[in-house]
């Protein structure tokens, strides 16, 4: 194994292992060590990678919004009509909450303001602006309602994903397949416009 490849396997495992400690307790109730402890490397080998704990969670945090943004968006174009376009992210996105829980637990079960730094907060932005576009068409179009602004909605939509799947987290609930999909939509009805909203 070249110095390269073993460098590269350390960070990937620090990487690794912080989302998994992130995701359980949240960022500010862990400390280094521990994250070394879950990656099988000294204290000493995250700092030659990382010159803090900061600098570890927005690198993490970028890796896994990118990974957030491929998963969801890629292809949702292709769909011909705003309900289906709708239908499909709703879905990917229980897909991606099943698939990687940890990512998912640890992009949005936290609030990462505090020690986020600007590329982290554009990326946040980046990664649901097509979305929101995709809203803003959708109204200008007469087919979602025009007395709620897209951000609103948005705002609406999101809150109500993360918390379903927190309820169930905390053990308030039991999704199935048929509450998922029911309850996307609910949502997606709540955003469509009245018969006397549309053009």
């Amino acid at each position: 194994m070249t110095r390269s490849v073993a460098a590269t396997g350390k960070r990937a495992a620090i990487l690794r292992a912080a989302l998994v400690t992130f995701a359980e307790r949240g960022v500010n109730g862990v400390a280094v060590p521990e994250i070394a402890t879950q990656a099988q490397v000294g204290t000493g080998t995250i700092y030659r990678y990382f010159p803090n704990k900061e600098a570890l969670v927005n690198e993490l945090y970028q890796e896994q919004k990118r990974f957030l943004q491929d998963e969801i968006f890629t292809g949702l174009d292709e769909f011909p009509s705003g309900g289906e376009r709708f239908t499909e992210f709703w879905r990917r996105l229980a897909a991606f909450a099943r698939a990687h829980p940890e990512a998912y637990r640890f992009l949005e079960l936290q609030d990462h303001r505090p020690y986020l730094d600007r590329p982290s907060r554009e990326l946040e932005v980046d990664v649901l602006a097509p979305a929101l576009d995709q809203m803003r068409r959708l109204r200008a179009a007469g087919v979602v309602r025009s007395d709620v602004r897209p951000e609103v909605l948005m705002a609406l939509i999101w809150g109500a994903f993360v918390n379903l799947f927190k309820a169930e987290r905390s053990g308030h609930l039991v999704l199935t397949d048929a509450d998922i999909t029911a309850a996307g939509e609910a949502c997606w009805t709540m955003c469509v416009a009245s018969s006397s909203q549309r053009h």
